[in-house]
């Protein structure tokens, strides 16, 4: 397999600032597409032994410089090897073209992510779990289902991104008309975008906040744009993805077999998050006594991505470390 080597920069260009109690470093592995992934991996500077480890990633758009990063830091400080990933084509990761996604290939990515910490030298391979923030929740879930390496599963105020594609937000499009209208678009656009060679380019915060904008979209306004969370490699703080991304999460469903994942899974969201249909669904699929969903008082669904009063890194640590040990 010919593995592309990425060029990663060195210098610290996060959104948070960095710790003097953990390593970092800067790494890439590769996955079974032949896609090399950018990696950000921090473990704590005082341990003994093997670490158990959790790979990281989201929230949908994102990069691992902003909420995957803080939390791959924050989870370092108490004990694990944490591996913040950028998704395929999306940030310092390759693949071509720049700026696409696919469930399968996102879903693999976390898989890829297994396979590097399980050969790791400072890694328990039967201590490994997975956190996906905001749309990466869903194919966190989705990754849990495939592969029973993952002994732990944590999604924070998760989006169902199959479902959001195919539904509409709230499920307000949740319909055989709108979702053929939504394909019909989709397909013209696939013609345009052939014909001149280029993609057209959706999704992100708008550069100028409507007036009449809801709450929801306020809230992501606040953390994509400067100085809160603002990166100018994340795809929702600049253009967005390609418009034909989406096209393969109509046809998708992540939470199919969300029900069979015997191993231990976590959903946290915030009791004002608009999202919380989203991790309340998919809480009711779970089965098992090794499953539990945690509201956080009074915090709105980007207080799950930076607001450390708000995370639970300490209940997170806890029932980690708990199921990695049944």
């Amino acid at each position: 397999m010919n593995i592309e080597t990425l060029e990663l920069t060195e210098q610290w260009d996060k959104v948070f600032e960095k710790s003097e109690d953990v390593h970092h470093q800067k790494v890439q592995f590769h996955n079974h597409f032949g896609i090399s992934l950018a990696a950000d991996l921090y473990y704590p500077k005082k341990h003994t032994g093997k670490l158990p480890a959790l790979a990281i990633s989201g929230p949908f758009g994102a990069v691992k410089e902003q909420a995957s990063g803080l939390y791959a830091q924050e989870l370092a400080k108490r004990g694990f090897l944490t591996l913040a990933f950028d998704p395929s084509y999306t940030g310092e990761s390759g693949g071509q073209p720049r700026y696409m996604n696919s469930p399968d290939i996102n879903t693999e990515d976390y898989q890829a992510a297994v396979d590097y910490l399980s050969t790791h030298d400072l890694v328990d391979s039967e201590k490994i779990g997975i956190i996906g923030i905001c749309g990466w929740g869903g194919i966190a879930l989705n990754a849990a289902a495939i592969d029973p390496r993952i002994k732990v599963t944590i999604a924070s105020t998760m989006y169902d991104m199959s479902r959001v594609t195919g539904n509409g937000y709230f499920d307000e499009a949740d319909s055989e008309e709108a979702r053929y209208h939504t394909r019909l678009a989709l397909a013209n656009q696939r013609t345009a975008d052939y014909q001149t060679g280029t993609y057209k380019m959706a999704g992100g915060v708008p550069d100028t906040l409507p007036e009449d904008a809801p709450q929801f979209v306020k809230d992501y306004y606040a953390y994509y744009k400067e100085p809160r969370g603002y990166h100018i490699r994340s795809l929702n703080s600049n253009a967005g993805w390609a418009v034909q991304a989406n096209t393969s999460f109509l046809n998708t469903r992540f939470l199919h077999y969300a029900n069979e994942i015997r191993n231990a899974v976590m959903i946290i969201h915030g009791e004002k998050a608009h999202s919380r249909y989203f991790s309340e669904d998919a809480f009711k699929v779970l089965k098992g006594s090794n499953k539990e969903l945690l509201i956080i008082p009074g915090a709105v669904h980007v207080d799950l991505y930076d607001n450390l009063d708000k995370i639970p890194f300490d209940e997170m640590t806890s029932f980690i470390m708990n199921h990695f040990n049944d």
